[in-house]
């Protein structure tokens, strides 16, 4: 009877309804309510669900998907005589965010998605894709003033750029422990850009402006094409070579697509490899969610200043639009500077609903384009520039 009671006894005190905290249970509710807006209300499901499942799987108590006994990454709980594949199964993956892997592949993919024909039609758009960074450098200095740390600090800021990997490239090289509130952040916030984005375009332009038809772009050759991606990547690297992974992998891309003679390379990048790496990405940072590292004040000041480092990089895109528009003598539809945040192609949507109620014909779908794609290279270029400044700083 005796064995039984001690069997019983070790089972219970061994079992996670013995093990479990306050802080893990609220993290299970957060991914929860995380997994309700992607499947119920479709918020950047392909990301939000496996964020969302992997913040679930790290806060089951006793699990130990996370733990890192060896310290292959965090030594802080090493055990004498541990082993690298003593390490949780989502530790290990977990090194492809840690080494940068995942995002690099994920800009691949990205690439081969991509058409910068846009751009190149508009060499103009380069401009709008560039204000609409001007929001990370606004958090950046405003975390500084709260008291992050510059590393904090350059990892909030680059959520303005409205681009998740990047987001998530940064943040690993300079402030790993705020992996998993900054991840949250800027892909919520994506998701949430036909809510964000609106009413800053309305409040900042005229009907007037919100009324110009844009003349049609003109057509671009495939040798245009396949010289952008490799002189793109060879400027950007001379200039600030640590933006070189993103800018490289993601050029790199754009020629399997635009070169014509690697098809099977862009379908490759395009789907299996892209759907893949963005399960072990999502996951993996959902995992970094734990309740000691999620539920405190930092994380608050995180969603407050991505939001507003969202914002403004919509209003620094918008408002240069609007200067385009005077020196232009109104040729410019303003509306298309918000799409030069990150987000494609879902910001350059935006611009062409918001175009479309006031002006029934008009037609700012590829003119927005431009500054949306540039505002990829845009994101990559200033988070190169941040890791420069303050690696190791």
């Amino acid at each position: 009877m005796d064995m039984v009671k001690d069997v019983l006894l070790g089972l219970w005190e061994g079992s996670g309804f013995a093990l479990v905290t306050y802080k893990e249970i609220i993290m299970l509710v957060v991914s929860f309510a995380l997994l309700y807006l992607a499947i119920v209300k479709k918020f950047e499901p392909l990301l939000l669900v496996p964020i969302a499942f992997g913040m679930l799987l790290a806060n089951l108590p006793g699990a130990g998907l996370m733990d890192d006994p060896s310290g292959i990454m965090d030594k802080t709980h090493l055990i004498e005589g541990a082993h690298w594949y003593d390490s949780g199964v989502l530790r290990l993956i977990y090194a492809g965010v840690k080494s940068s892997i995942f995002p690099c592949l994920i800009f691949l993919g990205i690439g081969a998605m991509t058409d910068f024909g846009p751009l190149l039609a508009n060499p103009v758009s380069l401009l709008l894709g560039a204000a609409a960074q001007v929001g990370v450098y606004v958090a950046f200095l405003l975390a500084i003033l709260l008291g992050f740390s510059p590393e904090e600090a350059a990892s909030i800021g680059i959520i303005g750029g409205a681009d998740g990997p990047t987001a998530i490239f940064l943040t690993g090289k300079l402030a790993p422990h705020l992996l998993a509130p900054i991840a949250v952040a800027a892909y919520s916030y994506m998701a949430l850009i036909p809510l964000i984005q609106p009413p800053i375009m309305k409040l900042l332009t005229t009907e007037k402006e919100r009324k110009v038809e844009m003349k049609q772009l003109r057509q671009v050759s495939k040798t245009e094409k396949i010289i952008f991606p490799v002189v793109v990547a060879v400027i950007c690297a001379f200039i600030i070579p640590s933006c070189a992974s993103l800018i490289g992998f993601l050029m790199l891309g754009n020629l399997f697509k635009e070169c014509g003679v690697t098809e099977r390379l862009s379908d490759t990048a395009q789907n299996a490899l892209t759907n893949i790496v963005t399960i072990m990405l999502g996951v993996t940072v959902g995992a970094t969610a734990n309740g000691e590292a999620f539920l405190n004040k930092s994380t608050l000041l995180i969603i407050a200043l991505g939001l507003t480092a969202f914002a403004c990089s919509t209003a620094g895109g918008v408002l240069l639009g609007k200067v385009l528009y005077l020196v232009t003598g109104g040729k410019v539809n303003p509306l298309i500077g918000a799409a030069g945040v990150s987000a494609v192609p879902m910001a350059a949507r935006v611009a062409q609903t918001e175009g479309r109620k006031y002006n029934p014909t008009n037609f700012l779908l590829m003119h927005a384009m431009g500054p949306n794609v540039a505002g990829v290279i845009g994101s990559a270029v200033a988070a190169g520039f941040l890791l420069m400044m303050f690696r190791g700083a």
